[in-house]
């Protein structure tokens, strides 16, 4: 049993290979049992993934707005009431993200992305939902915000697709936040990524794909899709010296704790 922790079923990366229901039944039949697909602008996004979600077992789904998008209006219009009362009104909606700070790409102000970050992670703490943690280039300012708004607070979430330094991994495990590994582990020159892998206890790691960004190897350079996370699901099963059933079964598990809201069908 494998789930995709982390996917974009919406993106037209990813549907140009087929409809959400395409690449669903795909994934099924690789042993993907389920996936999160996940919310980068709620002003555009919010009904498509409902609507993904619903009509398909074993499909959920966040909302929250991107760093790259923060800087937009139509995401500022979204307060944190809002975002609360979207995520607790739909059984579907398991987490709040992706949200964070993006300092490579500078695509929305950093200032912009700093107040978004806080507004999600507040509204996280209310709607006491998990949060999807997306960061580029911007660890110090990661960390401090995470502490300064989640510090003895229920505050908990994932650093998805995770390859900054071993640093912020430290700083997020004692902030009681899963770490999730994409295609990226896989890489050739990723040896850093896989030293801090390591440092990750068992009973907080995650695996998913980023769908459609990112493919693992074998599949590198292709439109990844969330029927290939068993790629890297397997990769680092052997970087943990477990079999990939028993990798599968601590990392579904995970996913479980974390996602409280998910519910197999």
């Amino acid at each position: 049993m494998w789930i995709d922790s982390h996917c974009h079923l919406n993106h037209s990366g990813i549907t140009e290979k087929g409809s959400a229901a395409d690449i669903i039944k795909a994934a099924k039949a690789a042993g993907i049992d389920g996936m999160m697909t996940v919310c980068c602008r709620m002003s555009e996004e919010i009904d498509t993934l409902l609507d993904i979600a619903n009509n398909n077992d074993n499909v959920w789904c966040s909302i929250g707005t991107h760093p790259h998008d923060a800087g937009l209006e139509a995401e500022q219009a979204y307060s944190q009431a809002d975002i609360v009362k979207i995520a607790t009104a739909h059984d579907k909606v398991i987490a709040l993200g992706e949200t964070g700070l993006d300092y490579f790409y500078d695509n929305s102000p950093r200032e912009d992305q700093q107040q978004s970050f806080r507004k999600h992670i507040r509204a996280c703490i209310e709607a006491k939902l998990p949060m999807i943690v997306h960061t580029r280039d911007a660890e110090g300012d990661t960390a401090r915000i995470m502490k300064e708004e989640g510090e003895g607070t229920s505050l908990t979430g994932v650093m998805h697709c995770f390859s900054s330094a071993q640093e912020l991994a430290e700083k997020s495990l004692e902030m009681g936040f899963y770490v999730s590994f994409s295609g990226i582990i896989t890489f050739k020159k990723a040896e850093a990524l896989r030293e801090t892998a390591k440092i990750v206890p068992l009973d907080r790691v995650l695996v998913e794909t980023d769908a459609p960004f990112l493919a693992p190897v074998p599949y590198r350079g292709k439109v990844n899709e969330p029927a290939f996370v068993t790629k890297t699901g397997e990769y680092l099963a052997e970087l943990y010296g477990k079999t990939p059933e028993e990798f599968a079964k601590i990392t579904t598990k995970n996913f479980f704790r974390l996602f409280t809201k998910a519910k197999l069908v």
